[in-house]
């Protein structure tokens, strides 16, 4: 019977649920394990009571059924959730997933056992008692706390460490590597929002990443109260004994990101960049500092390898919350009295240390990743094993309030959460430490990178002014990340007068001549987005853009090549700026790309199709050996190609019998006649012009002959 069947699939669903605390060794190191045992006492309660020959016997109603069916599908969603868990998959998420899911069935179970209630009275039917034990199992307690966490910093209002100490421990975050771990599995997890233009779900998990940024950034202020900063690995949070300097210009303790890489995590613990390869470069000069500063305070950093291994949480800073603890002063400022958390009030010390405890614990404590991942060659795109909420859950309160696109978008009256960050950033852009510089740069490029709001937020804070003098920069990736933050930032059209008015023009110029290869080729794309108005490009041609552009076409990656002909394209629009590409040896290096294995071919013959009404640039196509190249193009090339290669060929051929013959000799007629039939209209054009140059050609010879 169907009846039958129904309650059958769900007590054999609740069955394989029961199972999994036996045949899964990973469920006690499970962000949500509390969930699991939460469901466990009800599904321990309905079993006996379902298992039974006198409800099996019975023809419930078909209310009754859908509760069993419904019930069955929400047990057995929960075990596929607990058996496909992976460390690496996003905790906050994942609890929130789980809690819900939970959630529902206890709601399930309760309307199954007062459906019981109410079959006839010989069967059997669950007590009030086993009812209200159900009812006290645990109802939604983490979304809430989230909920109201989000809300607040809509509002600019810093979270306490209560509230983190809170969030903490429920979803699993027990080290400082866990939360550095979770911000980049959600960084990618809204990138992956923003690629198809979810903006509730990017806002949502942005909402989240910055909760991680708190929690990381008051665990750190606890522990470097007694020691630079600069000094402390960031992510054992201790004095570095043998300090690496990553791709991405931040330094780690060896052992600590060896074993970050270790998990297949390729990316900047930091500032979450993705990491091409895991050479580590030993930074002598941090590692000097330390050794002196550590000799003159009588201070020996902890061992990192003890670290590692032990199970015990990290060394720490006892009384670090109060400056009423009589631990040895030490050369540096000190919190007065209890320690302020971001300009909140201040708190209990016993929180403080309570949330130090909470996020300090080892590395290799239950709940960190007990699996090595194999390493890849790019960041995760999505963490393994991550199942994406459906539908997405959303706090209640922020349903109500609208999208969340951008958690600043609610006026307060205040400086949004979004701004005191900003404002921060800045200000240690001009720190006279670089750790304190780069962190900063590379913090504002991630926060320009996405949202248009946020990048409006970011140029009213003043941080265009403060980018653009870090163009001079002599550090190779503050540099970097300045000019990709203001390319970023000039992709708001409502930014680009502010840069344009900053004196940007000079410093990108700087960039393009001094800066490392994704310097330039960002400091290109600058160009390319501020150069639409014919003020700015006046100032590029004063700052003297062409040279450098021209040299990067010759020798950048074939994206760089391809934003250089784009700006120079942009630029070179009177003879006197054309002539002095061609003198560059624009036009050799536009011949090179044109090659069809480099990808460059369609972007060099626009660059060509502007270039060749100049004498010059006729002799340089000729003699480079361009013209079978451009024939081939028009034989072979996209209908974009095809068009430009026509249009170059048209203009060296006009009034020149020289050049029609060489066209001629390189086999163009057939390929011109058949894109009079097929190509583009203005390919038609040109290729119609090309043959009447030819039959023109040819009546002069017989004339003459």
């Amino acid at each position: 019977m169907e009846e039958v069947s129904r309650l059958r699939v769900l007590l054999d669903n609740i069955s394989s649920y029961l199972s999994i605390s036996s045949s899964n060794d990973k469920l006690s190191s499970n962000a949500a394990h509390k969930y699991y045992s939460r469901v466990e006492e009800i599904a321990k309660l309905l079993m006996p009571l379902l298992d039974n020959p006198v409800v099996s016997d019975a023809s419930p109603s078909e209310l009754l059924n859908n509760s069993f069916e419904e019930l069955s599908q929400y047990v057995d969603e929960l075990r596929e959730q607990f058996e496909s868990w992976q460390p690496l998959s996003s905790r906050i998420l994942y609890v929130l997933r789980i809690e819900s899911l939970a959630s529902k069935m206890r709601e399930s179970s309760l309307e199954v056992f007062q459906l019981l209630k109410h079959l006839p009275a010989d069967l059997v039917s669950p007590s009030e008692d086993c009812i209200e034990l159900v009812k006290l199992v645990g109802r939604e307690e983490v979304s809430y706390t989230i909920d109201l966490a989000l809300i607040d910093q809509r509002k600019g209002v810093e979270l306490t460490p209560e509230v983190l100490v809170k969030i903490a421990e429920s979803v699993g975050l027990r080290s400082n590597q866990d939360i550095l771990i979770e911000g980049v599995v959600l960084t990618n997890l809204k990138e992956d929002a923003n690629l198809v233009k979810d903006n509730t779900k990017a806002g949502f998990i942005k909402g989240l990443i910055y909760l991680t940024k708190q929690m990381h950034d008051y665990l750190a202020k606890i522990e470097q109260s007694q020691s630079p900063s600069d000094f402390f690995c960031p992510l054992s949070l201790q004095l570095m004994t043998d300090p690496v300097i990553v791709t991405s210009g931040q330094t780690y303790e060896r052992a600590f990101i060896e074993k970050w890489f270790d998990m297949g995590l390729m990316v900047c613990p930091k500032t979450r960049q993705a990491l091409s390869q895991t050479t580590l470069t030993p930074n002598f000069t941090v590692k000097a500092f330390i050794a002196n500063w550590c000799e003159s305070n009588n201070v020996n950093p902890p061992d990192p390898l003890e670290l590692i291994q032990s199970n015990q949480p990290f060394p720490l800073l006892v009384g670090s919350c109060s400056a009423d603890d009589s631990r040895d002063s030490l050369p540096l400022p000190v919190m007065d009295d209890t320690l302020k958390c971001n300009h909140i009030e201040s708190v209990d010390a016993s929180k403080c240390e309570e949330l130090h405890q909470v996020l300090t614990r080892s590395a290799s404590a239950p709940g960190v990743v007990s699996k090595v991942v194999s390493k890849a060659n790019t960041s995760i795109s999505q963490a393994p094993g991550e199942t994406v909420p459906q539908p997405w859950i959303i706090p209640a309160t922020m349903k109500e309030t609208g999208s969340s696109s951008n958690m600043e978008a609610e006026e307060t009256g205040g400086s949004s959460s979004m701004e005191v960050e900003v404002k921060k950033l800045i200000q240690d852009l001009k720190s006279s430490s670089l750790d304190a510089q780069r962190e900063a740069t590379a913090q504002l490029r991630l926060l320009t990178k996405d949202i248009p709001d946020d990048r409006t937020v970011i140029a009213r804070c003043g941080a265009i002014a403060a980018l653009v003098n870090k163009l001079y920069s002599m550090d190779k990736m503050i540099q970097a990340d300045a000019v990709t933050c203001l390319l970023n930032l000039s992709l708001d059209d409502s930014n680009k007068t502010v840069i344009a008015y900053s004196g940007v023009f000079k410093p990108l110029v700087h960039v393009l001549k001094t800066g490392n290869m994704e310097a330039k080729e960002n400091s290109t794309r600058a160009i390319v987005s501020l150069s639409k108005a014919e003020e700015n490009r006046t100032k590029m041609l004063q700052a003297g853009a062409i040279e450098p552009l021209v040299r990067l076409m010759g020798n950048g990656s074939p994206r760089g090549k391809k934003d250089a002909a784009t700006a120079l394209t942009n630029l070179a629009t009177r003879n006197r700026e054309k002539e002095m590409v061609i003198r560059g040896g624009g036009v050799r290096y536009l011949i090179q790309m044109m090659d069809p294995a480099a990808g460059t071919v369609e972007r060099a013959v626009v660059v060509l199709a502007n270039l060749a009404n100049v004498p010059e640039a006729k002799m340089a196509i000729r003699d480079g050996g361009g013209i079978p190249l451009l024939v081939e193009v028009v034989e072979l090339g996209s209908p974009r190609g095809q068009e430009n290669a026509a249009a170059t060929l048209c203009l060296l051929c006009m009034d020149s019998s020289r050049f029609c013959n060489i066209v001629i000799r390189e086999g163009a007629i057939p390929p011109l006649v058949a894109l009079t039939r097929s190509g583009t209209t203005r390919a038609k054009e040109k290729a119609k012009s090309l043959l009447k140059y030819f039959e023109a050609l040819k009546q002069e010879n017989q004339r003459r002959n």
